[in-house]
């Protein structure tokens, strides 16, 4: 069964867009210095974290706080590239199958978020867990927004990775009249689905903050997410087989 398209699937993908702010919020917010699905950023902290410190004379005039901590980061990166490789190879597989994958992959994705719930679940706050519950939390949230990605990439919606928003940004000037560029989507009707690409994500961003401000724990929080994707992927078959009723 193929996925579903249209407005349907970009739906789907908006929500999952949402999904990805909250969650990053609460792990960037909660969990240290690490993001579990913009994995650009976590290269960037390991980046920062290998360096050595900058001289406060150096003749920029500015001094880099070397030494951050790698291992957060480390541990995202990782996991997201298993979680790549673990998409990658359950939903070819489905797919040669002629099995429904992209649902699949939905459930699989909630069912990783609901163990990273588990597994910070305490009564503490996120920063009070133990070091090693810690970076299983942050693991299996990376995992399955590998999985994410994997999925994103196979189902293709335009202007809507649901994870990365710096392409979706500059598409999204391009079909202004500002940018004009014919080639890029000016004057195509791509503006609502690009807008709501860009602003799922900063809606996402704000509903995590304001819940984790609520002093909403970060296990409630990634278990919201988890039961949001699961819902999404519920609704998959029955937006597919109407459209192919309407074939």
């Amino acid at each position: 069964m193929e996925p579903p398209s249209g407005a349907a699937l970009t739906a789907i993908m908006v929500c999952l867009t949402v999904v990805t702010g909250v969650l990053d919020a609460a792990s960037f917010l909660t969990l240290g210095h690490v993001f579990t699905a913009t994995q650009t950023g976590n290269l960037l902290f390991l980046g920062f974290g290998l360096a050595p410190a900058l001289e406060p004379h150096s003749p920029a005039g500015t001094s880099l706080p070397g030494g951050l901590p790698v291992a957060a980061p480390a541990v995202s990166l990782g996991a997201f590239l298993a979680g790549a490789a673990l998409g990658a190879r359950m939903e070819s597989a489905l797919a040669r199958g002629r099995r429904a994958w992209f649902p699949v992959a939905l459930l699989a994705e909630a069912a990783l978020l609901a163990g990273a719930a588990a597994a910070g679940w305490s009564g503490g706050p996120a920063p009070d867990l133990p070091e090693g519950r810690r970076f299983a939390v942050i693991a299996l949230m990376a995992v399955a927004m590998g999985v994410r990605n994997v999925t994103a990439l196979r189902v293709a919606a335009p202007d809507l990775t649901t994870t990365v928003e710096t392409r979706a940004m500059t598409a999204l000037m391009s079909a202004t009249p500002l940018g004009g560029d014919r080639r890029l989507g000016y004057g195509a009707g791509l503006l609502p689905r690009r807008i709501g690409s860009v602003g799922a994500m900063l809606g996402g961003g704000l509903l995590g903050a304001w819940l984790i401000g609520l002093g909403t724990r970060t296990p409630l929080v990634v278990l919201l997410a988890a039961v949001t994707v699961a819902a999404t992927a519920f609704l998959v078959p029955g937006l597919s087989h109407g459209r192919n009723a309407e074939r």
